[in-house]
C-alpha cells in the first residue's frame, strides 16, 4: 500500500505541477496577449500624434508662408507708397513754375516795374495758396514768448522796449507746420 500510496502522491504532484505549468502558460499567454494589445494601442497612439504632428505642422507652414508673403507685400507697398507720396504735390506746383517761367520771360523785355512786382505777388499768392491746401501752415512768432520747441534762438539783443523782455524781436527765417507738426523752426531774435 504504501507504494500505491505513492504512486498516488507522485501523481498529484504530478497533476498539481502540470496545474501550476498551466497556470503559467495561460499568464504567460494572456500577458503576451495584453502586451500584444498594448503594443498595437501604443502604435496607434504614435499614429494618431504623428498625425497630429504632420496636421499641426502644416497649419505652422502655411500659417509662415501667409505672414512671409503679407510682409514682403506690405514692405513693396510701403516702397510704392514713399516713393510717390509727394507726386500730388508736383502736380499742383507745375502749374506755378509754369507762371514763374512765363513771368521771367515777359519781364525780360518790361520796363513797367509795378506790372512785375504784381506779377511776383500773384506767383507768391498762388504758391501760398496751393500749400496751405496741403497742410502748410505759417508760424506766427512775433512779438511771442520765445520757446525752444518752436523758435530757433540766433541771437540775444537788448529788448528794445521792457515788454518784449524774453520774447521775440525780429524773426529772420519763418516757421512752418504741415498739419500740426513743426517742420521747420523760426530762426527768431530774442530780447532780453
Amino acid at each position: 500500500m504504501s507504494t500505491d500510496n505513492q504512486t498516488e502522491e507522485i501523481k498529484d504532484t504530478e497533476g498539481s505541477d502540470d496545474n501550476e505549468n498551466r497556470n503559467q502558460n495561460d499568464s504567460q499567454q494572456a500577458e503576451a496577449k495584453s502586451s500584444e494589445e498594448t503594443s498595437n494601442s501604443d502604435n496607434q497612439a504614435t499614429d494618431s500624434f504623428e498625425a497630429k504632428y504632420n496636421e499641426l505642422n502644416d497649419k505652422y507652414l502655411r500659417l509662415y508662408s501667409e505672414f512671409d508673403n503679407f510682409r514682403r507685400r506690405t514692405a513693396k507697398e510701403k516702397l510704392t507708397l514713399i516713393s510717390t507720396a509727394s507726386s500730388d504735390l508736383m502736380r499742383e506746383l507745375l502749374p506755378i513754375l509754369d507762371d514763374t517761367e512765363r513771368a521771367i520771360n515777359t519781364n525780360k523785355d518790361s520796363n513797367d516795374l509795378e506790372s512785375i512786382k504784381q506779377g511776383f505777388q500773384l506767383l507768391n499768392q498762388k504758391l501760398s495758396n496751393t500749400l496751405k491746401s496741403k497742410g502748410l501752415k505759417e508760424m506766427q512768432a512775433k512779438e511771442e514768448t520765445f520757446d525752444p520747441e518752436l523758435h530757433e534762438a540766433i541771437t540775444k539783443i537788448p529788448a528794445p522796449d521792457k515788454k518784449l523782455k524774453g520774447k521775440v524781436v525780429d524773426v529772420i527765417e519763418k516757421g512752418y507746420y504741415l498739419n500740426e507738426t513743426v517742420i521747420r523752426y523760426a530762426k527768431v531774435v530774442v530780447g532780453e
